[in-house]
């Protein structure tokens, strides 16, 4: 099954893992992003992200069709992705994805955090401490950016 979320509520990993877990399972492989304090030796005071909402979901269901189709034994995919403000050290995204073992359910947390960044509409503005500046990022994985 999978279980996709874009909100502005803070994210919580047990959630996701209890999501994902099944008795035929014997791995449960999860990433976390974080808010990280710095890019470019400029010190980042917070992070805010937007989406478009339904089309954001819509890739995110695409992505689990390619995932299943590579690792036929993956049996859950949560992937939950935070809007709004999301602060130093706070969690933006987490996956979480089951399988009987652990090799699959690695590769396709990895796979699936690629295919995110580059396919999916969610855009982020990062804010400096450092005379009001702020930017929106591109993610340099992202396909539309390559193409302008």
């Amino acid at each position: 099954m999978d279980f996709l979320n874009i909100g502005h509520e803070v994210l919580s990993v047990d959630k996701l893992v209890e999501k994902v877990k099944a008795p035929n399972c014997g791995a449960v492989s999860v990433f976390i992003g974080t808010t990280r304090n710095n890019f470019n030796q400029l010190e980042v005071s917070t992070l805010y992200y937007e989406a478009y909402e339904q089309m954001a979901l819509k890739s995110l269901k695409e992505i689990c069709a390619e995932v299943r189709a590579k690792w036929p034994a993956i049996e859950n995919i949560a992937i939950s992705h935070r809007l709004g403000e999301v602060g130093v050290g706070e969690m933006s995204v987490i996956l979480a994805i089951s399988s009987p073992h652990r090799s699959d359910s690695i590769a396709a947390i990895s796979f699936t955090m690629d295919q995110l960044k580059s396919k999916v509409p969610i855009w982020k503005k990062e804010v400096y401490c450092s005379a009001d500046k702020a930017e929106w990022k591109e993610n340099k994985e992202c396909k539309w950016a390559s193409s302008q």
